[in-house]
């Protein structure tokens, strides 16, 4: 009986990893690896063709502080302040921005795909059709369905739109909303004229030709509307990285199929940016002139009045004799009353600016304190950074979901402004006294006006407000001349250093080269994969190495590929490689059996571990190179489960062993000769229900000893011992044993149950044949010259036994039958 020790997988061998057979069992898959680098490399043509060209184009940009070339120590308007320290990240932040892309895409109408037909896919033709659309943004477009359109003739066009249900989405830019029209499925055609204003109910649009447009005529493009906020989403993946050599250098890049749509991405992106922080530096000026237009205006009303009082009063009076007498004490009044309307102004701003402060959360609309006269450089620039903090909070309120930038804005906002309140409390007792100092010097001149006659303090009194009026109203135009110039002189701080540019380079995909490579380690890794998959689970024999591993059982003698079609390769090919095989095999049989001291006939069974092996094609050409010798030989076909060695013969398996052990037939009844001189043949005969209790019978032994008087050689052709018992019961008959093994066949495991088989005594003088061997094997089977041990057993030598043995055969598989029918012809 088999036991589960008989496959014990280390017992007198190694777990080392068989890099030799592994390479041999690579080397027999040659196949395998052409036709693997064919799939591959054509994978790779197909999808190098078909794939769609990537471009990626770059622009840089720097962020430098831009000094106001009008700005001075003396300027008394202050809008420079910071750096560029916390500008760079704050930019990088705006161009991925959804605000800021928002405003770019539809600038651009980058929601509108151009597209014409290309063999594999459609291209992207931005900036290559001869036309544009003048969309009605507040009407809807068919949205993410193709719209085509062909060109009649230069005046004409037809537009075709396959609808492929009842009910289409329509996107309005105008508003970024979708609704649902109604439409007939099928294929809507219709003609127009360049021009004539579109207007359906999914389809809003006037189509104009451009300026040296080209030939156009019968030439055919699609249109595609697509979703604006996915487009966004797309744009915002631009790549922005701050060069790591220089801070305030930003590099942006972004890929696609169409270089003309990113070079005008990336510079009009650029270009947004600059104009927004162009206005987020002016909005200090722009506040400031704001506020000076709106107090010149109640100033030049209140200059008007005064004016006109001031004539009124010299046209009914003399005043060459009122003026005289009188000017020390007008400018000297004038000089006061300017300072006490500076100081209250400065109050006045800063009240307004505390309850601005208390009240308000929004600070982008702040004037400049030095409107108020304030030159306080604290204030000013808090003022100033309270504002930009203000703009930039606002900017990024649509583009950053982090609640931790708006706390890092609000705790910023909120030290300024607690700074600011500070300076205002400090600020106000100041002026509350320097306040009080001019109005007591302003009611010392009083006094002494008070003295003078009444016309003379009438006059003076129009004067003293004409006058204050008069310098009030020319400072802030002063003030406000100056907010102009400065406003004007203003440089954005993010300037161009290389605008994004179309100079013929910038492919980056398909990468055919690393497809290629791709395709070439994927055609080399796949089947490797396979083999060491098949490898580990076939766990068969490749070499002789192994054999002399497993087993201390004498190896001796190795077979190659058969020659011939049939089995009898010895006697239809005597002088060929593989015949000199078998009588190297029959000079190491007469020494084993001289040194048994075996005299007359001689006994040789052969069996093997499964079927397949090659035990009847060992046994037919042994057994012809004896009886070549001219010896008497006779081969017993005990196999009685599946019939084989009748078909070489040619003869008929009509009658047999079975037949002499069942007792119907005589041993002269059974034999039957040959074609080859001196070799007899017993064939099985009939397949019986029992064949191991008539192999165990005393038939069977009173056979074997009426052969042993007829011949001079006994070949005793058995079933697999790894099989069935029949081998081992027929032993006892033999003088000699032969193993045979076959190369990428005979797994590991059998050499174990061979190793145990001969310990129990079960099989005794055992040796082995390797049969059909060759070099660069994968299966060891085929017809044609095998290496180093000529020609040898083929997939037809040994026969298929499949499964005979027991009451299901195991059919062969679909690329088994196919391969044999190929080795076949």
């Amino acid at each position: 009986m088999i036991d589960t020790k008989d496959f014990s997988l280390f017992e007198g061998g190694s777990s080392n990893f068989d890099f030799k057979g592994f390479l041999i069992k690579i080397i027999g898959y040659w196949k395998w690896f052409l036709v693997s680098f064919a799939v591959a490399f054509t994978i790779a043509y197909q999808v190098n063709i078909r794939k769609q060209k990537i471009y990626e184009l770059y622009t840089t940009v720097a962020v430098k502080e831009e000094n106001n070339p009008f700005f001075t120590s003396t300027t008394s308007l202050v809008f420079n302040w910071g750096g560029t320290s916390d500008q760079v990240q704050s930019i990088s932040t705006s161009l991925r921005s959804r605000s800021h892309n928002e405003t770019v895409v539809s600038k651009l109408e980058f929601y509108v795909d151009y597209l014409q037909k290309a063999r594999y896919n459609y291209k992207d033709v931005y900036g290559e059709v001869p036309f544009k659309l003048i969309l009605d943004k507040q009407k809807g477009q068919v949205e993410g369905t193709l719209v085509d359109i062909k060109f009649l003739s230069e005046t004409e066009y037809q537009v075709s739109i396959n609808f492929e249900s009842e009910k289409v989405s329509v996107v309005h830019y105008a508003d970024d909303t979708k609704s649902k029209v109604s439409v007939a499925p099928g294929v809507f055609s219709q003609k127009f004229k360049v021009g004539q204003p579109v207007s359906l109910p999914f389809l809003n649009w006037t189509l104009l030709i451009n300026e040296n447009p080209g030939t156009y005529k019968n030439a055919e493009y699609f249109v595609r509307f697509n979703d604006f906020d996915t487009t966004v989403a797309h744009y915002q993946g631009i790549k922005v990285e701050i060069d790591a050599k220089a801070a305030s250098i930003l590099n942006l890049s972004m890929q696609g199929p169409n270089k003309k749509r990113l070079s005008h991405f990336l510079n009009s992106t650029v270009d947004m940016l600059i104009k927004k922080e162009l206005d987020r530096k002016n909005q200090f000026a722009t506040n400031t002139i704001d506020f000076i237009d709106s107090t010149l205006v109640s100033m030049a009303d209140q200059l008007k009045e005064t004016g006109n009082e001031l004539k009124n009063f010299n046209r009914n009076n003399n005043i060459v004799e009122i003026e005289q007498g009188g000017t020390a004490i007008t400018g000297e009044l004038l000089k006061h009353d300017t300072q006490r309307d500076l100081i209250l102004r400065k109050i006045a701003y800063y009240n307004s600016l505390k309850s601005y402060l208390r009240n308000s959360v929004d600070y982008s609309r702040l004037p400049a304190p030095t409107v108020a006269g304030i030159e306080d450089p604290n204030i000013v620039s808090n003022v100033s950074k309270l504002i930009s903090l203000s703009m930039q909070r606002s900017e990024l309120a649509y583009s950053v979901k982090s609640e931790k930038i708006f706390r890092e804005f609000d705790s910023q906002m909120e030290a300024v402004k607690k700074v600011l309140l500070e300076n205002i409390a400090s600020a106000g007792t100041s002026l509350q006294y320097d306040l009080s100092l001019v109005n007591n010097k302003i009611a010392e001149i009083e006094g002494q006006i008070r003295k003078l006659p009444e016309d003379k303090q009438e006059y003076l009194k129009i004067l003293r407000k004409h006058d204050l009026s008069d310098n009030i109203y020319n400072t802030f135009l002063q003030k406000r001349s100056e907010a102009e110039i400065v406003k004007a002189a203003n440089l954005s701080d993010i300037h161009f250093i290389d605008p994004a540019k179309d100079i013929g380079a910038g492919l980056i995909g398909p990468n055919t080269s690393i497809n290629y490579i791709l395709a070439f380690f994927l055609g080399l890794i796949v089947p490797l994969l396979c083999i060491f998959a098949i490898f580990f689970v076939e766990n068969a024999i490749l070499s002789t190495d192994e054999i002399t591993k497993l087993t201390k059982i004498p190896l001796i003698g190795v077979i190659g590929i058969k020659p011939t079609r049939s089995n009898l390769a010895v006697f239809e090919r005597p002088k060929s490689a593989l015949s000199e095989s078998f009588r190297a095999i029959r000079s190491s049989l007469q020494f084993l059996y001289k040194k048994q001291a075996i005299d007359g006939s001689r006994t040789l069974m052969l069996t093997s571990s499964i079927s397949g092996e090659g035990k009847t094609f060992c046994s037919l050409n042994i057994a012809t190179v004896f009886a070549l010798s001219e010896k008497k030989t006779v081969i017993v076909g005990l196999d009685l489960r599946k019939p084989k060695i009748f078909d070489d013969f040619d003869i008929s398996n009509d009658i047999g062993v079975v037949n002499y052990l069942i007792g119907q037939k005589t041993i002269d009844e059974i034999i039957q000769p040959t074609k080859v001189p001196h070799l007899d043949v017993i064939t099985s005969g009939p397949i019986p229900p029992n064949p191991s209790e008539l192999i165990i019978s005393d038939a069977m032994r009173e056979m074997m000893r009426e052969l042993k008087t007829r011949y001079d050689y006994i070949i005793l052709d058995t079933p697999p011992a790894g099989m069935v018992s029949d081998a081992i019961e027929l032993a006892e008959y033999a003088d000699v044993t032969l193993y045979v093994m076959r190369q990428n066949y005979t797994k590991k495991s059998m050499v174990h149950l061979l190793n145990n088989h001969q310990k129990r005594g079960e099989l005794n003088n055992i040796s082995i044949v390797f049969n059909g061997y060759e070099s660069k094997a994968r299966y060891g089977t085929g017809y044609g010259y095998g290496y180093g041990y000529g020609y040898g057993y083929g997939y037809g030598g040994a026969g298929s036994y499949g499964g005979g043995y027991h009451e299901e055969e195991r059919p062969k598989t679909f690329w088994q039958k196919l391969m044999a029918k190929l080795k076949r012809k």
